[in-house]
């Protein structure tokens, strides 16, 4: 089956499977490896991807589900050299530590932000609960996605 789509900005035409995994046809045959497959049943939101501008699970999400629709993944975050500031936040409050979970943090983060442009502590928990972290605790992202609202706001860098 075609399936065509916009990925990260740019029309796509891909042959595959319909009922392949859209985790595995960004993985695999587009190589975008920022997707990662953690458990593979939606419950570690490693996988995450913003579908229309939501966020989605793409380990639960089939080929076919893709077909028309804008879809963006960490690759397609950043303009050129500029990071997005959700991802500059992390960087700078060293909300990074494995990295396994990141992109998908970063994006879930990004869909709240663009939800909700002044979250509060407990909002930004509760937005990022789909996605686990087994290094840092949290406390480190959550002051990462505080600061890049406010700066996506216009209030500053940090």
């Amino acid at each position: 089956m075609e399936i065509r789509f916009v990925l990260n900005g740019r029309n796509t035409l891909v042959e595959t499977s319909p009922d392949r995994k859209v985790t595995d046809l960004l993985r695999e045959d587009l190589g975008l490896t920022g997707v990662k497959e953690g458990c593979g049943a939606g419950e570690c939101g490693a996988c995450t991807i913003l579908v229309d501008g939501e966020s989605r699970l793409s380990c639960l999400m089939l080929a076919a589900q893709i077909e028309g629709r804008h879809v963006t993944t960490i690759e397609g975050l950043a303009q050129g050299e500029d990071l997005h500031p959700v991802q500059e936040a992390f960087v700078e409050h060293g909300a990074v530590q494995c990295g396994f979970c990141t992109p998908g943090m970063v994006l879930s983060a990004v869909h709240l932000i663009e939800n909700l442009s002044g979250p509060t502590r407990e909002e930004i928990r509760e937005g990022l609960s789909g996605n686990l972290c087994r290094c840092t605790g949290y406390t480190m992202i959550v002051d990462a996605v505080e600061a890049a609202a406010a700066k996506m706001r216009g209030e500053g860098s940090s």
